[in-house]
């Protein structure tokens, strides 16, 4: 249940071989070419809690140099899987590039809280989650403004602080398939799971539907337009308005903000 890019097994397994006995150029180029496709997949992913103003380019740029630290890195006989390995790796140095550019606009943080209270004031009022139209006259925005300050707050959702947080749980964390956690976990998650159901359960069929695209089949937010027939922009502000909404009812149901990054 995964869109990330296949690949002819048997041709990296050859090149995976060839390049444990003899690390050479040739075969590393190979394996660079051949996992490519990978980069421009994380890009495509974490582009939705990015400003539009950052180049594709650019982030391939630095994700490609996360894949080459990974097949560097990367030992076979270990048993994990290369795309799993290597997602990571190219995530995290797209993430040490933006630490370094400053990317969170003024009052962002600022802006997420007012987008969260009138989500929150709204739904205690009327009991259903309520539309962008009101959100927005709530806030004394037009929807236009609205959608731009809801574009400004996504890359609040990326990890850029340099603190370590690898305490929290991400929305995307807790929304992506995962294995099955240890034990001692179970009960917890379990919780959290239920408790995130429920707050789906108040979002409209429209946004479940996005939710499901982006994390469950993951799909990148370009193959989410074409099916919906909805701009990739349109498609970034419904993911992050969602985000916001989502973290609002879980907070509502117990969940504390600590447990969410925000």
């Amino acid at each position: 249940m995964t869109a990330m890019p296949s690949t002819n097994l048997d041709q990296p397994a050859r090149l995976w071989q060839r390049y444990t006995m003899s690390h050479d150029t040739t075969t590393r180029e190979q394996l660079i070419q051949q996992y490519a496709p990978l980069v421009k997949y994380v890009v495509d992913r974490l582009r939705i809690s990015l400003p539009p103003s950052l180049e594709r380019d650019d982030l391939i740029g630095y994700g490609t140099i996360g894949l080459i630290e990974a097949i560097d890195r990367f030992d076979p006989s270990r048993g994990v899987k290369f795309e799993s390995y290597a997602a990571l790796r190219i995530r995290g140095a797209i993430l040490d590039a933006l630490r370094s550019l400053d990317i969170v606009p003024r009052g962002a943080r600022h802006r997420a809280r007012q987008i969260e209270q009138a989500t929150r004031e709204l739904f205690a009022a009327s009991g259903r989650m309520p539309s962008e139209a009101e959100i927005a006259e709530y806030l004394g925005l037009s929807v236009q403004e609205l959608h731009q300050a809801i574009q400004d707050v996504a890359c609040l959702f990326l990890p850029l602080n340099n603190a370590d947080d690898s305490h929290e749980l991400t929305l995307e964390e807790q929304l992506a398939d995962h294995d099955a956690p240890d034990p001692d976990d179970l009960a917890v998650q379990t919780d959290l799971a239920d408790r995130l159901a429920a707050a789906l359960e108040q979002l409209s069929g429209r946004d479940r539907l996005i939710l499901s695209l982006y994390y469950y089949e993951e799909l990148t937010m370009r193959e989410i337009s074409e099916i919906l027939g909805i701009s990739e922009s349109r498609i970034s502000q419904i993911l992050t308005r969602v985000r916001l909404q989502l973290r609002t009812l879980l907070q509502e149901r117990g969940v504390h903000s600590s447990d969410l990054t925000l």
